[in-house]
């Protein structure tokens, strides 16, 4: 990588870094940390939802769909689409209605509101470890990406150096930290994959001639997609919208509940059609650079083994020229950011609210408790790179843990919204069901029917036993 690369990627990174400290001088209470002080507009929102959701796993896991499959793979946001309006129409005028009046700064109060301060207790442990988890996982992404591109960092020096970053930042900012920082980073995600690496990749693969000559037909057609991909899809990442403690913390934060539809909507969008194809698109080209034995000088000969997902940003590093090169890595990089920062506060937000004011009954909104809030979250930060960095059983435990939360919290929290009278301890065994069910299958890697994934299992189980416990009383 060139000095200019390496220029920009310091100033991408010294950018981050001064939002942070700005919202450090600016916050006055854990009210504007941790919920933005409920008074977010739509678009800021809006771009810092899209940014976490799609983020860098999204980012790279739909080069390699488009890389695999081709333009179809474009309906795994679709989903994404799906799950914001669906929850801005069901779930926000709830939530945002019983935000305004008791002042909830995180997903597992809501449930506290509906069943008790046990199943909150029980929902922000499942949330916290999932969150920790998580963020590990993006930490780790960015130092890989870090490591690939720039050969003279080891994966341990870019993990510190990616981490200490994000965690500072976050740490010492908050959700508006968080926020302004996704925004800038979605807009440089967006402006570096519109003006430079869809128009590069086009040209750099021979154009259309190129496309249709190396590529059978079923690459171009929306069509080639099974339906078991859909629904796996679906289970995974619909439920997300219900269940998500970034998601309920943006809500929160914004102004209003018209506000707050107004962002899902546009973050809907902007999922798909938007990300979606341009990310299939990149994936597409990087499958006719392949093919045609552009990698070769990389040791990646057609016919040769290559990871799906590693097609787009080897193609990249193929085909952009100095400077350009850093905007399009910060422009990844922006994306994993986006989506570990996100939940860095959320399990900070769980950490704080859920369990440690729950088990030594800390009150108050006081500067001492913003500190408070600032050290938790940056313990946390060091506790994720300490576990992406040494502890990988540990980190596949906890992000076992994350398809726990999904498959357990999502029908508890569908009975708390739409049922008359939601029962404490169904809640309570269809979170443990549901959980249950999903890790071990996944564990037990056996296959299953129709190859579908464990979540429909284990969200399906979740429903049957709320169901009939909630039927015995």
């Amino acid at each position: 990588m060139s000095i200019i690369d390496i220029i920009i990627f310091i100033v991408y990174f010294a950018l981050m870094l001064s939002v942070g400290v700005y919202f450090y001088i600016k916050n006055k209470n854990i009210e504007d940390y941790y919920v933005g002080g409920r008074s977010m507009g739509s678009w800021h929102i809006g771009l810092s939802v899209v940014a976490t959701d799609v983020g860098g796993g999204f980012s790279i896991g739909l080069g390699g769909l488009g890389f695999a499959i081709g333009i179809a793979g474009s309906w795994m946001l679709f989903t994404g689409l799906i799950g914001a309006w669906i929850s801005a129409v069901l779930l926000i005028p709830t939530i945002s209605r019983l935000s305004a009046k008791h002042k909830f700064y995180t997903f597992p109060q809501i449930f506290e509101h509906f069943y008790n301060s046990k199943v909150a207790f029980i929902a922000g442990i499942i949330s916290a470890v999932g969150y920790i988890g998580f963020t590990s996982s993006q930490l780790l992404a960015g130092a890989k990406l870090a490591s690939a591109t720039f050969i003279e960092i080891d994966l341990q020096t870019a993990l510190i150096i990616m981490g200490a970053i994000a965690v500072v930042y976050t740490g010492i900012g908050g959700l508006k930290a968080v926020i302004y920082t996704d925004t800038i980073q979605w807009i440089i995600l967006m402006a570096g994959l519109i003006l430079v690496g869809i128009p590069f990749a086009y040209v750099g693969i021979g154009g259309m001639e190129a496309i249709k000559s190396t590529l059978g037909p079923e690459f171009l057609s929306i069509t080639n997609v099974r339906w078991q991909d859909i629904v796996n899809w679906s289970v995974t990442i619909i439920p997300i919208w219900f269940v998500g403690m970034t998601l309920y913390q943006r809500i929160y934060a914004s102004k209003n509940e018209k506000q707050a539809k107004k962002a899902w909507f546009i973050a809907g969008l902007f999922e798909w059609p938007l990300m979606s194809f341009m990310g299939v698109t990149l994936g597409l080209f990087s499958r006719v650079a392949f093919e045609n034995n552009m990698f070769a000088e990389l040791g990646y000969a057609a016919g040769t083994a290559l990871d799906a997902e590693m097609g787009l940003p080897i193609l990249l590093n193929t085909i952009l020229p100095a400077g350009l090169m850093g905007l399009m890595i910060s422009a990844y990089f922006s994306a994993i950011l986006s989506t570990a920062d996100s939940c860095l506060m959320a399990a900070s937000g769980n950490v704080q609210t859920d369990l440690f004011d729950k088990l030594f009954n800390f009150n108050g909104n006081t500067k001492s408790r913003l500190l408070f809030s600032q050290v938790i979250t940056l313990v946390i930060g060091i506790f994720a790179l300490f576990l992406a960095s040494y502890m990988t059983n540990v980190l596949r435990l906890m992000l076992y843990s994350y398809a726990f939360m999904v498959s357990g919290l999502f029908v508890p929290v569908l009975a708390a919204l739409f049922t008359k009278k939601p029962d404490s301890g169904a809640a309570i065994a269809a979170m443990l069901a549901g959980g249950v069910t999903t890790v071990s299958l996944v564990v037990s890697n056996l296959p299953l029917p129709f190859d579908l994934d464990a979540n429909v299992f284990g969200i399906t189980s979740s429903f049957v036993i709320y169901a009939i416990v909630s039927k015995l009383k």
